[in-house]
């Protein structure tokens, strides 16, 4: 199992300092969150300093997805806004094409984004048209650039549960390279189906994996074992799919302390991938 760690969980660090402690700590990849305080797309030197991050990711050996979930990189009031759904959408699909381009030169793995919350004053037909074309727009700049994409079920959005990302894969007509990103957490919270189930349920669209613990109905992402899930059978399930792509751990609440905890989910997740294998006792 390649074992990554999300940057939005290292917002208090410089990037390449974030680097550095997630590839001391023995992680195989990031989930680099483009924000102002990480790669920002929007500042001055873009080009350079893509460059400059694709050389240190290289030279300490580390896999990347490229993660679009910054609270307030698009406007500094308005959480996560705007998204596909909103009026002034086109400052989001701007965004997202500027994550794959920026995926394309970093060598991602993939480029990974969700649907946004349906604002109250749009009409729920009028927000699902948006969305699919947004998407539309957005498939189209990443299969010129070769770039895989990650659609993110996440609760609360317009699209919050993997039915609703099969409703959406077949609105787009089930294109190639239009894959799902799974929060294994996301799965507890609100699948009406076990934590392994919903991996092997979509084994063959699975291009992006979230990993952290949660609870049934509560979209609170914790540390390893102050959850409800099980690991070792989920492990084992992701391992069953052939996933071999990154399981990044996502705590994006515990910047400040992330090496810490960054280094007690590596070995929780460790310990869990050797009960998956019943080589020994699941971690607790």
């Amino acid at each position: 199992m390649r074992l990554g760690y999300g940057t939005n969980g290292f917002a208090n660090h410089r990037l390449a300092d974030a680097l550095e402690v997630i590839a001391g700590l023995g992680y195989q990849g990031v989930a680099l969150t483009l924000d102002h305080c990480h790669l920002d797309p929007y500042a001055d030197g873009l080009g350079r300093r893509v460059a400059e991050v694709a050389d240190r990711l290289r030279a300490l050996d580390l896999a990347v997805v490229v993660e679009t979930g910054a609270r307030y990189l698009l406007d500094p009031r308005r959480k996560h806004a705007p998204t596909l759904l909103d009026d002034d959408r086109d400052t989001r699909v701007d965004f997202l094409r500027r994550a794959v381009a920026i995926g394309a030169d970093l060598g991602a793995e993939a480029v990974s984004f969700w649907s946004g919350i349906r604002p109250a004053h749009v009409d729920p037909a009028v927000a699902w048209d948006r969305l699919v074309e947004g998407c539309e727009r957005v498939a189209e700049t990443a299969r010129e650039a070769g770039v895989t994409l990650g659609f993110e079920p996440e609760p609360g959005m317009l699209v919050e549960t993997i039915a609703g990302w099969r409703r959406l894969h077949q609105a787009l007509g089930a294109p190639d390279g239009f894959g799902i990103t799974l929060d294994i957490g996301h799965c507890r919270c609100n699948e009406p189906d076990p934590v392994p189930a919903c991996v092997a349920g979509v084994a063959g669209h699975l291009v992006n994996v979230q990993i952290d613990d949660m609870r049934l109905g509560v979209h609170e992402h914790l540390e390893f074992g102050e959850g409800e899930i099980d690991f070792p059978p989920v492990l084992r399930a992701l391992d069953d799919a052939g996933y071999r792509g990154l399981v990044a751990v996502e705590l994006p609440r515990h910047s400040h302390a992330a090496p810490a905890v960054a280094a007690r989910s590596i070995d929780f997740l460790r310990a869990a991938e050797k009960a998956s294998h019943g080589t020994e006792a699941s971690p607790s």
